[in-house]
């Protein structure tokens, strides 16, 4: 019993202890903890997630998200000491200068004299409280990359903690293109200030690359943060997409190459796999103010306009199939002007004659106007909503719903004589025009995909932008691909028209699309369209020149569209535009290629590396550790005359060598390897002589 009296008495003191340690924090210590209290902070932050990469076929970078930096100075930060020194106005005294030269060497835009004006206007700033020296004062007005800011905080007080040194930053997330403008309109851009999307795969598919936002509490205890995760937040999706980076290359490089020679306007080209739909390269080259071509808009998917003389493709077939027709169906196209309705239907050589009577597969190969037009104003004038259900039937009015914004479908009117919508309007001339390609509207896309139904048998697949979306390295989503119609037409249409394309190609206006190598089948097209304002006589006619076909013909692998714009003559959709899908189909077949330096040798081969001449002691080291037999060249070997080399394309370490060892003093300018050298090789060398390299 003692002893439990003697704890009991110890526990009542500590709880009287603990009884007037609250009274007194509570009565005479109110004042402090409230003071305390008032400097305590606590919010929530929104913490953002990194978006998604969009990848190509491949797996390569197309779009990637990397940290920006915006850095600031606070120049009342760390002013004085404990006892109230002002010791930093000192440290600045002291490195302000070599602070503004090291900057001048990162930003060569700006001076060292002006970063110094620039940064004692914020330290003299007064702000609205009395106070002197701006609090957030901008170091650089733009974002900077990682390695640049590495280099700034490196700089004298910079480098200091942002509680002493005062400088401070905010991260961004920016939006990068490794392969620069390569496909930029199609996997599109951001508004990184806004952290929206703009355009492109970027905005179709911005809920899955966004990710989904953290919440952070983030607490201040006197001038110290703490940040307390409370909901971590949830990385984008990685799009993986159909796009092939070198054909997507190989694409846009001939298409800006004719631009270029044609002086056009616009070009579009389209390259998709025949049996799946995926679209291995899009480009939309537009001229700017500079004379320069970019992507401005994806004219691919938007820009609808009468497509010309590959639209007779679908006229055709559609005559085919409904058997009003077959292959030998004599048309008489006469001296090559037909007046149909009141209006002159004209051949493109009527100057030169006409074509005469032709059949219904030599009208396509000579791209003749009357004989299309002939038959289907012969056969479907008297119902031409015959013929316009056939168009549908055939896809070219297929509505593709692509995934990317911007994409109109194809607008071919139904016959109507009772509208006041005089667009709308149908009279007696609308059939036979609308047969070889006028009066209608669609985007080149809706073109390439019935050209490549055409290829895959009669089968139309809709155009596949994206494969799949790929989260931490594992496929979430496949994207498979979708058929839109299982036949546009009979099996033995399809046929019929595969071999009158190849024909087009090997005999007839589209020649120039032709490879040497490989079959190749397609149309040609070439359209007056109208100006801005909806004419046609404005003085100056411009023209749509195209070329849509597939290779290799007799295996179809890839379906390919040609668009070019231009004004005035000369215009030729097999002149101009199959010259552009000829590079492109030849580039495409040529990559495919499958070829290894082991086939071009046996097993007992030995190939023994050349090693360029110069400071030869580290090749020798490795070549002796592999047992490698080497011999001199003949550069190398010792003569009785020394000569200068020929140094062209050695680096600066090797080319000095050569030079010294030979007594000549190098005088190097420039960097990277020798472009040229002042003295010519094979000269004699004489005693103090001096050679300058100029190296890029």
């Amino acid at each position: 019993m003692p002893r439990y009296f003697a704890i009991a008495v110890v526990l009542t003191f500590i709880s009287l202890a603990i009884i007037g340690k609250a009274m007194y924090i509570m009565t005479a210590k109110k004042t402090y903890w409230t003071q305390v209290a008032s400097r305590l902070k606590r919010d929530s932050v929104s913490v953002k997630p990194t978006r998604g990469n969009i990848l190509s076929s491949d797996g390569q970078l197309m779009a990637s998200s990397i940290p920006e930096y915006k850095v600031f100075i606070d120049f009342q930060a760390g002013a004085t000491d404990s006892i109230g020194n002002h010791n930093r106005d000192s440290l600045w005294e002291v490195n302000i200068d070599t602070i503004c030269y090291e900057l001048n060497q990162i930003f060569p835009a700006r001076s060292a004299a002006e970063f110094k004006a620039h940064l004692l206007e914020g330290k003299r700033k007064v702000m609205k409280n009395g106070t002197v020296g701006a609090r957030h004062w901008p170091i650089w007005p733009r974002r900077i990359d990682y390695n640049t800011f590495c280099e700034v905080h490196k700089l004298p007080i910079f480098c200091e903690r942002p509680g002493v040194g005062g400088f401070h930053w905010e991260t961004f997330n920016s939006r990068r293109h490794p392969f620069g403008s390569l496909a930029w309109r199609t996997i599109g851009d951001v508004y990184i200030a806004k952290d929206s999307a703009k355009n492109g795969l970027e905005l179709s598919y911005d809920s899955l690359l966004r990710g989904t936002n953290g919440l952070m509490h983030r607490r201040k205890v006197l001038s110290k943060y703490l940040d307390i995760p409370v909901l971590s937040p949830v990385d984008g999706c990685d799009i993986v997409t159909t796009i092939d980076v070198s054909m997507q290359d190989l694409a846009e490089r001939a298409v800006v190459d004719e631009l270029k020679e044609i002086g056009g306007e616009m070009g579009v080209a389209i390259l998709m796999e025949v049996k799946t739909g995926d679209v291995k390269a899009i480009v939309n080259m537009s001229r700017a103010d500079d004379g320069e071509y970019y992507e401005m808009v994806n004219n691919a998917i938007s820009y609808r306009c009468e497509p010309g003389s590959v639209f007779k493709v679908a006229s055709f077939l559609v005559a085919l199939d409904d058997g009003v027709v077959d292959t030998s169906y004599v048309i008489h196209t006469g001296s090559g002007v037909l007046e149909m309705h009141g209006r002159p239907m004209k051949d493109h050589n009527w100057r030169r004659g006409g074509y005469q009577d032709i059949n219904v597969a030599q009208a396509l190969e000579v791209s003749s106007n009357i004989g299309v037009s002939h038959v289907i104003d012969k056969f479907y004038g008297s119902n031409p909503t015959r013929y316009v259900k056939g168009l549908y039937r055939v896809g070219i009015h297929e509505d593709l719903k692509l995934p990317l914004v911007g994409y109109h479908s194809p607008w071919i009117r139904m016959p109507d004589t009772k509208t006041t919508d005089r667009s709308k309007y149908w009279s007696k001339t609308t059939l036979p025009w609308m047969s070889i390609g006028y009066e209608t509207q669609i985007a080149p896309i809706n073109t390439v995909a019935f050209y490549n139904a055409i290829a895959n048998n009669g089968k139309m697949m809709q155009p596949r932008f994206v494969k799949q979306l790929v989260k931490d390295g594992q496929v979430i989503k496949e994207f498979e691909p979708v058929v839109l119609k299982q036949s546009i037409a009979k099996p033995q249409t399809i046929k019929t028209m595969q071999t009158i394309l190849e024909h087009v190609v090997s005999q007839g206006l589209g020649r120039k699309a032709g490879s040497k190598m490989f079959k190749v089948a397609g149309k040609t097209g070439t359209a007056q369209v109208a100006d801005q304002y909806g004419g046609y006589h404005s003085g100056t006619t411009r023209y749509w020149l195209s070329f849509a076909g597939y290779f290799p013909a007799d295996d179809p692998r890839y379906t390919c569209i040609v668009c070019l714009k231009k004004s005035g003559l000369p215009a030729s959709g097999g002149g101009m535009s199959g010259v552009v899908f000829h590079r492109i189909s030849e580039g495409v077949m040529a990559q495919n290629l499958k070829l290894s330096v082991t086939d071009a040798r046996d097993e007992k081969s030995v190939f023994v590396p050349d090693v360029k001449e110069g400071e030869v002691a580290p090749a020798d080291y490795v070549l002796n550790s592999l047992h490698i037999k080497k011999k001199p060249t003949l550069s190398t070997q010792k003569t009785s005359v020394e000569i200068i080399p020929n140094l062209t394309g050695m680096g600066a370490r090797d080319a000095v060598y050569q030079l010294e060892r030979r007594g000549v003093k190098a005088i190097v300018k420039g960097r990277g390897k020798v472009k040229s050298q002042s003295i010519h090789s094979g000269t004699a060398v004489k005693q103090g002589m001096a050679c300058e390299l100029r190296l890029e």
